[in-house]
This record gives structure tokens, C-alpha cells and sequence, in this order.
């Protein structure tokens, strides 16, 4: 259930890096709120700016050479205005992260219980004692069989399905208000993949908490968003509710990802749609739209020199583009897809991934 409160406002959030190359404009004017218990996903090819995004919010990101401008309020507090000394209050406490990676999250030379137990230690002011029995609670609630017997192994010890859900585990520990997911399913094969969204989405449900969900794969999200952002060049270029989104997609880009999806059962003479060309590199952002060099729309003279701005075209659904995809092309490629918005399935007991 949606709050109506925002936990997170985030304005004119823009971030840029030096580099040799010429300044790197990451994020440009991002703008979303995000409320207690929805589940925001943010959308976008690799470079597209998504996960520094949010790593910026906190400022997980180098600074300098990065720079971060805008505002991000978390219950009234502008987290961008911090110190890193106050941001130290709000990392894990009040905003949690799950990477893709486990191996790169947790420190392969200590156990997952030390690894469990220091942030609630810190934040929440308890015992070693009380930080363990709180460990293997989080660990049972995630999955992971016998958990008592395991908050001594190391994460060599577990498999990668196992791994990711202790990184959940460890998100979660400090009962944050906002968890950030991002690209946490990627890589992880398909079955698992779905265990680890099913959990993460009764979690979400029992504790009431906002979710980030970060990826490149509109399916993943299809059965779990309230909303949908689209992210191209460190822009929004389209944001509506999830089911709005997946009926009717306006932008280019959007209907682009979703011709690209595989189908299951597709004929294999089939040959699967892309988007031609790549996305721009942050250092030389076109003129003009930033998808235009790749768009097949492209029928507008200012589509090359004007950059567009971000208009509502019906209730909550926003696009940033001179062209609409017509409705009929818009559901065409949303069929093709096969992309149905619906929840997912509730299990009392949960399958323990591999």
C-alpha cells in the first residue's frame, strides 16, 4: 500500500565528472518522488545514469572529480546539502543498498555475522549479543536455511543466490526507510533472479518500505513497479505508472527497449529488434534531443537542435520528446513484449534459491 507522504523528494538532481576527456554531464535535472511502501524502478541502457542516480544521493560517488547539485529530502532533511559526517547517520540506516555483485559487496576475510552485525551496531546502539539474534532473524527471513549454524561461514561459503540474499539481509538490517536495488538480480540466472524479486517484494509489503529498483530489463519490473522512470543520456525521457507505461509507451526510446525484449517461443527466423547505434558518450552529448542520432522517428527539424522538454501527455505520464509514438505502434510493441503488469505471486513459504 502507497503512502501518500513522499519518504524521498529528489529535484533538479545533476551530476558531472572531470575527466580527460571534458566534463561528463552523468545526471541531468532528474526530478522524482518516491513514497512510503511504492516501488519506484528506473529504467535504462548501461551509461544511461540510473545507478549514479541514486549512488548520489548519499554521495557514493568519488568527490571530487564528481559533482552532485540538486536536492534530495529524505523526511524533510536535503541529503545532497549533508556533510560526510551526517551522511554517515543516513547510509544504511535510513537508506539501504543491494548491488548486483555480491562478491564485490561483501569483504571475503570475515564472516557474514561480523559483516551483519557492525552496521546495526553502529546505527541502532546494540550488543554484540543482541546484533547476532537480530542477524539470524534477518537471515531466516531472507532464506537462508539454518541460520544460527551460518553466521560464521564466509561468503565463499555460499552461492550466489545465497550471497545476494545475505546482501538483502544486510540492506535490511538497520530497518531502513528506502531500500535501493540496483541491478541486484543481473547476475543471477533466471530462477533465482525471480526468488530474489518475489523476496524482495514481500519484504517490501511486510516492512512497508520504498524501493529503488535499478535495471536494464523493463520484464523485471513489469510485475513489481508502481512506476517507471526511463532514463537516456542522464535524462528522465519518460515517466508513468507501471501499468500506464507498459500499455502505452509515447517515447521512442521506451518502445525501442521493449521491441528488444526476447520473446519466449518466437520462431528462431525471427530476428530480435534493436535499437541502432549506441548511447551517447557524457562527454559529447549530441545537440538537441539526446536520442535523436539513434531515433527512427526523428521527423521533427528541432528533434536536432532543441532539446525537449519533459510534458505531461495524460495523468502522471510524462515524455520528453517532439514526437508521440502513435497509439497503435505504442501497442503493437507492447504486445510484442508480452509484458503483462500484474503482482507477483505470493508464497507462504518461499523457495530457498540455489
Amino acid at each position: 500500500m502507497v503512502d501518500a507522504t513522499p519518504v524521498l523528494e529528489v529535484r533538479d538532481l545533476d551530476v558531472r565528472f572531470g575527466t580527460k576527456r571534458g566534463l561528463a554531464h552523468v545526471v541531468r535535472g532528474v526530478d522524482y518522488d518516491l513514497h512510503a511502501g511504492e516501488t519506484l524502478a528506473i529504467v535504462g541502457e548501461s551509461g544511461s545514469g540510473k545507478s549514479v542516480s541514486t549512488l548520489a544521493l548519499t554521495k557514493l560517488i568519488p568527490i571530487p572529480p564528481g559533482r552532485v547539485n540538486g536536492t534530495a529530502r529524505l523526511q524533510g532533511t536535503d541529503l545532497i546539502a549533508c556533510s560526510e559526517t551526517e551522511l554517515l547517520r543516513f547510509r544504511g540506516r535510513h537508506i539501504g543498498f543491494v548491488f548486483q555483485d555480491p562478491m564485490t559487496s561483501l569483504n571475503p576475510v570475515h564472516p557474514i555475522g561480523r559483516q551483519l552485525t557492525e552496521g546495526m551496531r553502529h546505527h541502532l546502539g546494540i550488543d554484540e549479543s543482541e546484533a547476532r539474534e537480530r542477524a539470524v532473524d534477518l537471515l531466516d527471513q531472507v532464506g537462508i536455511p539454518s541460520p544460527a549454524s551460518r553466521l560464521d561461514d564466509y561468503p565463499h561459503q555460499f552461492s550466489g543466490g545465497m550471497r545476494q540474499r545475505v546482501v538483502i539481509a544486510i540492506g535490511l538490517s538497520c530497518d531502513p526507510e528506502v531500500l535501493v536495488a540496483d541491478e541486484a538480480t543481473t547476475a543471477l540466472d533466471v530462477t533465482t533472479q525471480a526468488q530474489i524479486v518475489e523476496l524482495i517484494a514481500e519484504l517490501q509489503e511486510r516492512r512497508g518500505m520504498a524501493v529503488i529498483w535499478i535495471t536494464h530489463d523493463l520484464g523485471v519490473v513489469a510485475g513489481i513497479a508502481d512506476r517507471v522512470l526511463v532514463m537516456y543520456g542522464g535524462q528522465v525521457v519518460e515517466s508513468a505508472p507501471a501499468d500506464e507505461l507498459f500499455a502505452h509507451p509515447r517515447h521512442p526510446y521506451t518502445v525501442g527497449l521493449m521491441r528488444s525484449l526476447p520473446v519466449l517461443g518466437a520462431r528462431r527466423d525471427v530476428e530480435l529488434a534493436a535499437i541502432p547505434g549506441l548511447p551517447p558518450a557524457p562527454t559529447d552529448l549530441p545537440p538537441g534531443c539526446a536520442f535523436h542520432p539513434r531515433c527512427t522517428y526523428r521527423l521533427d527539424p528541432r528533434c536536432e537542435r532543441e532539446p525537449p522538454p519533459l510534458l505531461e501527455v495524460a495523468p502522471g505520464h510524462y515524455v520528453r520528446s517532439f514526437y508521440e509514438v502513435p497509439a497503435d505502434e505504442a501497442r503493437a510493441a507492447s504486445a510484442a513484449a508480452r509484458i503483462e503488469v500484474a503482482p507477483p505471486d505470493r508464497r507462504d513459504d518461499p523457495e530457498v534459491g540455489p
